[in-house]
């Protein structure tokens, strides 16, 4: 219980933490009238679009509580469950709006301190994404430790060993809340930023010729809306899902593996240390001017390796008091930890222009948009190899030296740890994510505002590490998606256990029914991107077609004579966004639920394997191959290989415009379908063991 209240005391600093900086954010210059009234039109474009996204979303909460709320009066779940299924959406949904609303602000305030110099810049920038990431992991710690004391009130008179089950079974389940908002969150806000960035890139550079963020292009104001709903809102909502389902899912295996309370508190005492550790490490995120891209990131990897570096102490000293007869989970956590950094080195490699991947993929463009496209494929797909023997490797580890050789569950309960330690430095690793928007929608305003070449230079140079720190957290969430669904596949196999103990499950591949659910679950990524893809294809459609009709009927536009409807462009993409994404969501939904009442609960094992493998190696290929498209486009504009309007940046521009949707909707959001088909597989798990038909 002492643990407890530590954690949080944690989740209170890393709020107050996020208050802090925001005020700091907040006072800083916002520039010129003209920069304020871009800044405030991209702010009330992403407020429409996030308030149209709510009511939407509220109607799909409001139906799967009075599910939720029948099965618990039918004994199929706890009646705790239909009102954390509520707090987790909420707590999710609260920390993208609160980044969000610092992005919006902060983007005039960024190209304000890049007309001073580089750092400054970087540092405003730097401070926005800090509220983002201490505020999702303030909120999820705070969720966390607040239904933990009411579960213990409410069990208060069970045994110290039942409690403790009750609370974490109960706690697993909320989780579900989580990763459906963070669903609708990243499938809507992936599909409105890139159908209005490809609408404007294909009409605005490719066919008029004119330059990115040009005040002429009536998409460019939607493109800087959904850099802030589908990038800060949309991964916040992601990596709060990310950051609590690893936590609880590991609270229930620790149960599982035999470990009580203290076993509960090590998962939770790892976030809350990790908090710490993280606001340290963001006072040593600073540059010169002038500084390259290795200096850069240079500059943003000093703060997370240092935060990391403090864990690995903190962590060794954590588990000596709670659990110091098993010193191996010690090693699960380095090996987390490990795993996280080595990840994000690897997707730095693939998709910065520092390195030799994406400056092959650039040269590419000498030939064409055709080899443009089979070479950024050819990229995604190497680098999944790596992503895949990390994970592979951090698995054995974390396995055996937790004891899993002894002891199936305390393997388990290592690797759940190990995801746990790979998030821990999630605030400082989340804030270097979130700074990226904030840095290209300074670009735009520098600009459209016509301000000094130096400041479009620096802004330009915040913008590309933005989009290499970018990479590298998707390929961050992606990774601890992968250990953290695996945690969740075996807090499902156990929750079906609990339920029926007689239940005998044969989870070889030789049986019939759960090599059907591999199928399926290996063809629902394939599915779902498809269907995001498709999304994105027709909202930019319609954005095309209305760019082309400004162009064409909007008398001086191109001369810079008259004003084009910003509004338009947000209002179709906003409406567009709105209705494509329920397909994709209802999918990640219904079809394990479906796959489970025709199969059983061995189905459903074999559907969650299935989509964690395919997803996995998917999701890594999607977010790296569109990265190194884009930086293989800005590489070119810097000069080197022909510059901005020649015909090798046309190229590369098309090449960029495919990897849009592969970046920022279809790949980030299939590491929340891996997550969210577990949780609703264990949320459902008492029906579909009550009534199935094979």
């Amino acid at each position: 219980m002492v643990a407890m209240y530590f954690v949080g005391a944690g989740s209170l600093m890393a709020l107050a933490f996020a208050a802090f900086m925001f005020v700091r954010v907040r006072r800083e210059p916002g520039g010129n009238p003209e920069m304020l009234r871009i800044s405030g039109a991209v702010q009330k474009g992403a407020n429409a679009y996030l308030r149209r996204q709510y009511k939407g979303v509220g109607i799909f909460f409001a139906a799967v509580f009075v599910i939720l709320l029948v099965m618990a009066f039918c004994g199929f779940l706890s009646f705790f469950t239909p009102f954390a299924f509520l707090t987790g959406g909420f707590f999710s949904g609260l920390s993208g709006f609160i980044g969000m609303r610092t992005a919006t602000m902060a983007n005039c305030r960024t190209a304000q301190g890049a007309s001073r110099n580089l750092n400054k810049g970087l540092r405003v920038a730097f401070s926005a994404g800090s509220v983002m990431g201490f505020t999702v992991v303030g909120l999820g710690l705070l969720d966390l430790t607040v239904w933990y004391f009411i579960l213990n009130m409410a069990f208060g008179a069970l045994p110290d060993s039942q409690r403790i089950a009750q609370i974490t079974a109960n706690m697993l389940t909320f989780g579900m809340g989580a990763s459906s908002m963070a669903l609708f969150a990243r499938v809507g806000g992936g599909i409105f930023t890139k159908a209005a960035d490809v609408g404007a890139d294909l009409v605005g550079k490719v066919e008029a010729g004119i330059p990115e963020d040009d005040p002429r292009n009536p998409a460019v104001i939607a493109d800087n809306v959904g850099d802030n709903v589908g990038d800060v809102a949309g991964m916040g909502a992601d990596l709060y899902e990310s950051y609590v389902g690893s936590i609880v899912s590991t609270a229930a295996l620790a149960v599982a593996a035999g470990y009580g309370v203290k076993g509960v508190a090590v998962p939770m005492m790892l976030a809350a240390l990790g908090v710490l550790a993280s606001i340290l490490g963001t006072f040593f995120v600073k540059t010169e001017e002038d500084a390259s891209q290795k200096n850069l990131l240079k500059a943003l990897r000093t703060g997370t390796y240092i935060s990391a570096a403090l864990v690995v102490a903190a962590a060794y000293a954590a588990i000596r008091i709670l659990l110091p007869d098993h010193m191996g989970i010690y090693a699960a956590i380095l090996s987390g930890l490990a795993a996280g950094v080595l990840i994000g080195a690897v997707t730095e490699y693939y998709t910065s222009d520092t390195y030799n991947p994406t400056r092959k993929l650039a040269a590419s463009s000498r030939t064409g948009g055709a080899t443009v496209i089979i070479s950024g494929l050819s990229l995604g797909m190497l680098s999944t190899v790596a992503p895949v023997v990390i994970v592979g490797v951090s698995v054995l580890i974390s396995y055996y030296c937790s004891g899993g050789s002894a002891d199936f569950n305390a393997g388990l309960y290592g690797v759940g740890v190990s995801a746990v330690g790979m998030l821990s430095t999630l605030g400082i690793t989340l804030a270097t994510d979130a700074y990226g928007p904030v840095a290209d929608n300074a670009g735009g305003i520098a600009e459209m505002t016509h301000m000094p070449e130096e400041v479009r230079q620096r802004t330009d140079a915040l913008d590309s590490l933005g989009n290499t720190t970018a990479a590298t957290g998707k390929g961050f969430a992606i990774g601890s998606a992968a250990l953290t669904a695996l945690a969740l596949i075996a807090s499902y196999i156990d929750k079906v256990k609990q339920i029926d103990p007689s239940l005998s499950m044969d989870l070889s591949i030789t049986n019939p029914t759960v090599l059907i659910g591999l199928f399926i679950g290996g063809m629902l990524p394939f599915l779902f991107a498809a269907l995001t893809m498709e999304a994105v294809g027709e909202a930019a459609q319609s954005i095309v077609v209305e760019v082309r009709r400004q162009f064409r009927e909007i008398k001086g536009l191109m001369e810079g004579k008259a004003e084009p409807d910003y509004g338009a462009c947000v209002d179709m993409c906003t409406i567009s966004a709105q209705r494509l994404m329920v397909a994709p969501a209802m999918v990640a939904v219904i079809i394990p639920v479906a796959v489970g009442l025709l199969l059983g609960p061995e189905g459903v094992s074999g559907l969650l394997a299935g989509n964690t493998v395919t997803g996995f190696v998917l999701a890594v290929m999607m977010a790296n191959a569109g990265g190194a498209w884009d930086n293989a486009k800005k590489y070119i504009e810097s000069g080197p290989l022909g510059g901005k309007g020649s015909e090798e940046h046309k190229a590369a521009v098309i090449g960029d415009t495919v990897g849009d949707p592969f970046k920022d909707t279809s790949g980030p959001s299939i590491n929340i379908l891996i997550k969210l088909t577990s949780m609703v597989s264990i949320v459902f798990a008492g029906l579909i063991v009550a009534v199935h038909l094979l």
